[in-house]
């Protein structure tokens, strides 16, 4: 209480300017508000002014300009600038000068839209670079706030690299320079692969000045194709062919690297102005055939894989990057064609027999079908001449038959051979593919693995008995089963046929026989070895009628015989004599008489 006693009342203070409400003493108002003019800047609104930040969060970055109080700005609005700090100088758009709380309004945003058009084209002048905010993914590209202005990024000009996934840059802030505006739609496209390509194109440059043939190199893999795999050197791109990969068969190039992979590669070749560089994998490990099994031979037995089929064979993976092919003929002992995919598809898994061996050409060749034993070994024993099988028919050609009596023992039917009686133009009229067929040995070529075969040995030969029935001059009913231009075809009995020619076509009439008719034929030709049958119609009735002429004939001759035997017979009697005097005599008188009347 002591203390509160010794406090003394300030002597000059006005206590009615305190019932006004006036706080201040011994200043005047008029003092106090020159005091504040001058310490504080005096803003208008609707203006753009620098300002200084003072705190900021999450939600908010409190910005001084001078004012009686300070403004706050939405986080929001600096989403371009991440480095955003406290101390950074920043444009602010004043919108109010006092909410109703108070409070400086004030707007980034508006305060860079306000000045963006002049700031773009000054950095496009300038080739400046800028930062902009990536908001969000369009149609070819991204779509970036610059100064407030919404700028296009093109997908091509994000990096120098292709890019995959867009989505990963949408909320990124990025350097970018700006590469074209269009002033009269407002429109502006910026560019981030060119603030990397001018440092990437020195760096491309020292690449390009060390490489060398044989030199290994570390890169990473940037694009792969049907074809190949690009590599990135570092700024300079490479190819690795696809068959430059692996020393095995690669059906693609995702088999055996992936995209952003590290590999190392050695450099195989390029141009001279080294814009095309020829990398390669594969050359990165000993080859192979180099790794081979040295004790291999001729004749052993190997496994592998189908990794790839043709027509004409298969190639046989024995090991990765070593491969031998079985031609199409050693895979079975067959010789009629047929395809590879007949006895094996890709990926399936084999043994074979090495058949050649090159290793100095790296090459292979091998075979399955010497897992079995050759047909032909034995075939005198097993095939005898005169020994009668069962085949099967493979192929026709004009002369003959193709047949198949068991894989690997093939033979021939000749068309003569397929029938005693009839005359088989074309196998086909007789037999068809796929068709069973028995057949008898007659011959074995055991040097070109061919059997000589018959179908119709298996019957007696029937001429033996057509001999004594179709005799030279025997008459037999016929019909004409074919013309052609050298005569017709004639059906006998027996199942055999004959042939006339057009002059022994022509019938009693004159005119000339045709298909279908059914006349008498005479056989004026026999022979058994070569089944030929010549035949004449006309013959027939020409015959007839000659014998009819003879018969006439001889019986007028008879008869000119018989007179001149009665004469002689006349002749050689008494009375004849007589009968012959009287004759004379009479012919005498005739004469003397003739004499008398002349006179």
């Amino acid at each position: 209480m002591e203390n509160l006693k010794n406090i003394q009342p300030i002597e000059d203070f006005d206590w009615d300017a305190l019932e006004q409400g006036e706080s201040y003493s011994g200043a005047s108002k008029a003092d106090l508000e020159k005091t504040y003019d001058d310490t504080m800047n005096t803003v208008k609104e609707k203006e753009v002014v620098m300002g200084t930040v003072t705190a900021m969060n999450k939600r908010e970055v409190v910005v001084n300009i001078g004012f009686k109080s300070d403004g706050v700005v939405p986080t929001s609005e600096f989403r371009y600038n991440p480095d955003l700090k406290v101390g950074d100088q920043v444009e602010v758009y004043i919108e109010n000068q006092e909410d109703k709380k108070g409070q400086l309004v004030l707007s980034h945003r508006k305060a860079r839209a306000t000045r963006s058009w002049d700031r773009v084209n000054e950095a496009l002048e300038k080739d400046e670079v800028i930062k902009g905010f990536i908001k969000c993914r369009t149609k070819g590209g991204m779509i970036v706030d610059v100064f407030g202005i919404e700028a296009f990024l093109p997908g091509s000009q994000i990096d120098v690299k292709p890019i995959r996934d867009y989505d990963v840059f949408v909320g990124k802030t990025m350097e970018f320079k700006i590469v074209k505006i269009n002033q009269e739609f407002k429109n502006v496209v910026v560019s981030h692969k060119a603030l990397i390509e001018a440092e990437l194109e020195q760096q491309k440059k020292e690449i390009i000045s060390k490489l060398e043939k044989g030199q290994v190199l570390e890169g990473t893999v940037k694009n792969i194709t049907s074809y190949g795999v690009f590599i990135d050197l570092g700024g300079v791109d490479g190819l690795i062919h696809i068959t430059d990969l692996s020393w095995g068969r690669v059906s693609h190039p995702e088999e055996i690297v992936h995209l952003d992979e590290k590999i190392n590669v050695v450099i195989l070749d390029f141009d001279d102005e080294k814009k095309r560089i020829a990398l390669g994998l594969k050359q990165l490990t000993p080859h192979p055939w180099d790794a081979l099994d040295p004790n291999l031979k001729v004749g052993d037995h190997v496994k592998g894989k189908v990794v790839v089929m043709a027509d004409y064979g298969a190639f046989i993976e024995i090991a990765p990057g070593v491969e031998g092919l079985i031609h199409v003929s050693e895979m079975s002992w067959t010789q009629h064609l047929r395809s590879a995919q007949d006895f094996m598809k890709v990926g399936d898994e084999v043994e074979a027999v090495i058949l050649t061996l090159d290793r100095e050409e790296r090459k292979m060749s091998l075979g399955i079908k010497q897992l079995k034993p050759d047909p032909w070994e034995n075939i005198e024993t097993r095939f005898p001449v005169g020994s009668r099988h069962m085949a099967k028919v493979r192929n026709f050609t004009n002369f003959g038959v193709f047949v198949e009596i068991e894989e690997g023992v093939d033979g021939l039917i000749h068309i003569s051979d397929l029938s005693w009686t009839k005359k088989v133009k074309h196998p086909s009229e007789f037999t068809q593919i796929g068709a069973d067929i028995e057949v008898q040995v007659l011959e074995i070529d055991k040097e070109n693995r061919r059997l000589s075969l018959g179908h119709k040995q298996l019957e007696e030969n029937p001429w033996d008995v057509f001999e004594t029935i179709f005799t030279v001059g025997s008459i037999h009913e016929g019909t004409i089963i074919e013309v052609l231009d050298k005569g017709a075809v004639v059906s006998l009995p027996y199942g055999v046929e004959g042939f006339a020619t057009p002059k022994h076509l022509v019938k009693a009439d004159g005119s000339q026989a045709q298909v279908d008719e059914k006349l008498p034929f005479k056989v004026i030709e026999f022979n058994k070895d070569a089944k030929r049958i010549i035949l004449s119609h006309s013959r027939v009735f020409e015959d007839e009628q000659k014998a009819a002429a003879r018969k006439e004939a001889n019986e007028k001759r008879k008869q000119r015989n018989n007179k001149k035997e009665e004469e002689a017979s006349v002749m050689n009697s008494p009375i004849e004599k007589t009968t012959l005097g009287d004759i004379q005599e009479l012919a005498a008188l005739k004469e003397k008489l003739a004499g008398e009347g002349k006179k």
